[in-house]
């Protein structure tokens, strides 16, 4: 599948009607989540991490991008790929890699290690970023104030502005509060993606708040886990 297709999954969302995404973590879970009719797939990288027995941002580079080749190999939809904040890689070659692994998008953070970057020197990444892939990847530009910053939606919203004006075609404030959803929707020109649990608000809810596309990061694993753990209950009686 190709990023043109992925591209215009997230244009022309209707309120109650975001893109949703689920998080596969191997080849297995791709293809159920493809049969199950959904048009792309967003791996996690912390399921993927899970996965392959790390804690979440300890997977070493080429098992990551060797865990996205997989997932898009299986199936026929878009794969878009988390790859944290980049590795250290140069655009460039991030680029290639992500291609070569058969992903037509990818998520990157601005944090490392826990901390927010300079949204500045971040924005010149992600143009970087963008110059290298010129139409061929779809930029989910990650904002990480609510989770690792002061929670400010306005510092949220300037952060989200000096990257859409670098090249990213999608915006994703994790962690933001519910609450604030609406604001960072007028505040945040473009697709807005919003972070999705299986016990909180639906995608059809969160689409009215203003999500244009919901993901679940490594929230669909853990799940998985839990229904792993009953079976392996089943077998102990």
């Amino acid at each position: 599948m190709t990023v043109d297709v992925f591209r215009a999954l997230h244009q022309q969302r209707f309120p109650g009607d975001p893109l949703v995404l689920p998080g596969p973590w191997d080849a297995v879970s791709a293809r159920e989540f493809a049969a199950a009719g959904f048009p792309a797939l967003a791996t996690p990288s912390a399921g993927i991490a899970a996965s392959l027995g790390y804690a979440d941002g300890d997977t070493p580079v080429d098992e990551m991008f060797a865990a996205v080749a997989r997932i898009a190999r299986a199936v026929d939809v878009p794969v878009s790929a988390d790859v944290e904040d980049g590795y250290g890689l140069a655009p460039r070659e991030l680029v290639e890699r992500l291609l070569a692994a058969g992903a037509v998008g990818c998520n990157l953070e601005d944090s490392h290690a826990g901390a927010l970057k300079d949204p500045h020197a971040h924005a010149d990444r992600l143009a970087e970023v963008r110059d290298a892939a010129g139409d061929r990847l779809f930029l989910n530009a990650r904002v990480d104030t609510f989770a690792y910053g002061d929670q400010d939606p306005e510092q949220a919203i300037r952060r989200a502005a000096l990257y859409v004006a670098a090249g990213a075609d999608c915006v994703y404030p994790i962690e933001a509060p519910l609450a604030v959803l609406p604001r960072l929707r007028s505040g945040i020109k473009g697709p807005l993606n919003v972070f999705a649990t299986l016990d909180g608000p639906s995608p059809a809810e969160l689409g009215e708040l203003g999500a244009t596309r919901v993901t679940f990061g490594p929230g669909l694993l853990r799940r998985a886990t839990e229904a792993l753990r009953g079976i392996a209950g089943e077998l102990r009686r």
